[in-house]
């Protein structure tokens, strides 16, 4: 919400990096939406109803893909203006920008499909589990084909583009004398947060496939495992969310700016400034008085 109340209010949107930053702002926020749904259903069986579990997991799925295609497309816009500055100038505007969001959203939402088309609530012995295909018990290939896409759509391609992005940027802050480390680390600390953040949860879900697959031996204790595998790794993965203000904004010197500047702006802040200010001053008359009373005192 910071980042949101910082780019909306501070910031002018002049450009493609400031509309990207919006966007990854809100799809970060629509997959933290789910978390508290997601997290009490990891400890307890699914009690928010039909309707929630279609919201929760639809809402799920379009943030988690729009997520990580606006970090590509963030990989692309500083690719763009570090390697081919000159030329990028024309294609690195608002305008260009908002078409480019536009299409991101139309493809995170192409992506979830088709388990957008069957989201719903499944009775499990005792337990009720929101799932993708409820209907379908039978159909594990469906299953199985939803993780390799995940796997695919949201690890393997991200990761190849924002890997030759950052590889060729590197290259060119190398030629740069000027460049600073500041910003070879910065490159470096985003390509591993991305790797660390998703790849354990992208291993589980091909786990989860080979199971359902039946290529790993199936079994209780390995299900079990499996499973909570599954969890521990998708809170890791849920953390990039937190993470990606700090990478792309909090680390800029303008946004700094921008913050510092609606700070001073709030009425709290200048209520605080006006009570520091009061007490600084009734401390410097209470100061001079006492003087003036001990030299009284001593005449």
């Amino acid at each position: 919400m910071l980042v949101l109340w910082v780019i909306l209010r501070g910031a002018q949107m002049k450009s493609m990096t400031d509309v990207s930053l919006l966007n990854l702002a809100i799809a970060d926020l629509l997959l933290i939406f789910t978390l508290p749904f997601l997290a009490h259903y990891a400890r307890d069986t699914w009690v928010f109803g039909n309707a929630m579990c279609w919201l929760v997991l639809c809402v799920y799925y379009i943030g988690f893909y729009a997520g990580i295609f606006f970090i590509v497309l963030m990989s692309i816009d500083r690719y763009l203006a570090i390697v081919h500055s000159v030329c990028a100038l024309r294609i690195r505007t608002k305008a260009y920008g908002i078409v480019a969001s536009v299409v991101i959203w139309i493809l995170a939402i192409i992506a979830s499909f088709p388990e957008l088309l069957d989201l719903g609530v499944q009775t499990y012995g005792a337990e009720l589990l929101c799932n993708a295909y409820p209907k379908n018990e039978s159909l594990n290939e469906m299953r199985i084909a939803a993780f390799f896409k995940m796997n695919i759509l949201g690890l393997l391609i991200p990761l190849v583009i924002v890997g030759f992005c950052y590889s060729m940027v590197l290259w060119r802050l190398r030629t740069i004398r000027t460049s600073k480390k500041l910003a070879v680390r910065l490159v470096f600390t985003v390509m591993v947060v991305f790797f660390c953040c998703w790849m354990p949860y992208n291993i589980a879900m091909l786990l989860k496939a080979l199971e359902l697959k039946k290529i790993l031996i199936p079994g209780c204790e390995l299900s079990k495992r499996i499973q909570l595998t599954l969890q521990v790794t998708e809170a890791i993965a849920y953390s990039h969310s937190c993470l990606n203000p700090f990478l792309y904004v909090f680390v800029g010197e303008k946004f700094r700016r921008q913050l510092a500047r609606l700070l001073r702006q709030t009425p709290c802040f200048r209520v605080q400034c006006m009570k520091s200010y009061m007490t600084r001053a009734a401390s410097s008359v209470y100061s001079q008085s006492t003087s003036v009373d001990e030299r009284a005192t001593a005449l």
